[in-house]
């Protein structure tokens, strides 16, 4: 990067956008399954889940004088790649340099107390996976999940990163720009946050889906009265399914498979 009398020379914003759109460019000639974090406009996310992602971040004084660093750059489209994993982030950010940093984040996973005061806190109060995932929340959960050190958001000490670049401080700004991305990410699919903390999400709906099916049996017992159990149980999980936004395997009659989302705890 080039000084002037000891400060870094201005790089317009256009330039920035420009480079970093070369650079993802490059890299998917090589690695079509490139995945760059995309922002538009000023805010860098704008559902739930994310701006919770990103207020977290922005609530601990250990962060208070560095992450902000970092929103300019994710916004900027410095984030060329940014890949989510069961308790690990892998990222590649553009910065002066002519070749990307590497940035690694890993995260710990939720606590299980926590975990198990989360589920039991959820029953009967989210109707199903969709709206959970869209963060529609009553304001009772809101401030239990977002709670600070106690809820599912991750403290500074359950975050662990690392980059390539030469900064020796201990949260650099291609980190910064990479935790903000996680943010953006978590807008196009909030699933991806339990996936991070390692815990199923359809956990979270598992009571209320319970008490459905018991009360769906009972009408569909009125409704399929002359062609037993089996058909009975067919009625109650098509309702079920449609409700919850998740596939219910029938069965048997062996008791396998009854009340199962999809294997990663996603949407349907």
């Amino acid at each position: 990067m080039a000084f002037y009398n000891d400060y870094p020379k201005y790089v317009p914003v256009a330039e920035k956008r420009r480079k970093a759109e070369k650079a993802v460019e490059k890299l998917r000639k090589g690695n079509s399954d490139i995945a760059p974090v995309r922002i538009t406009g000023r805010t860098v996310a704008r559902t739930w889940w994310g701006k919770s992602w990103c207020d977290n971040l922005e609530r601990y004084a250990d962060y208070a004088n560095r992450i902000d660093r970092g929103r300019s750059y994710v916004r900027h489209g410095a984030v060329l790649d940014l890949r989510l994993a069961a308790g690990r982030i892998a990222a590649l950010v553009q910065g002066s340099a002519s070749k990307p940093y590497k940035v690694e984040v890993a995260i710990d996973p939720l606590a299980p107390g926590i975990w198990q005061e989360m589920v039991q806190a959820c029953a009967g109060k989210i109707d199903s996976l969709q709206e959970l995932a869209a963060g529609k929340l009553p304001a009772a959960l809101s401030e239990l999940f977002t709670m600070k050190g106690k809820g599912l958001f991750p403290s500074p000490k359950e975050i662990r990163f690392s980059c390539s670049c030469p900064d020796g401080a201990s949260m650099c700004k291609h980190v910064a720009a990479v935790l903000y991305g996680i943010g953006a990410r978590l807008d196009d699919d909030s699933a991806l946050f339990f996936t991070m903390r390692n815990v199923k999400m359809a956990d979270l709906v598992a009571s209320t889906i319970a008490e459905k099916s018991k009360d769906m049996m009972t009408k569909a017992d009125g409704a399929a009265s002359g062609s037993g159990r089996r058909s009975r149980r067919v009625l109650a999980d098509a309702d079920l399914s449609g409700k919850f936004g998740i596939a219910i395997d029938s069965g048997d009659g062996d008791g396998r498979g009854r009340g199962a989302a999809n294997g990663d705890g996603g949407v349907t």
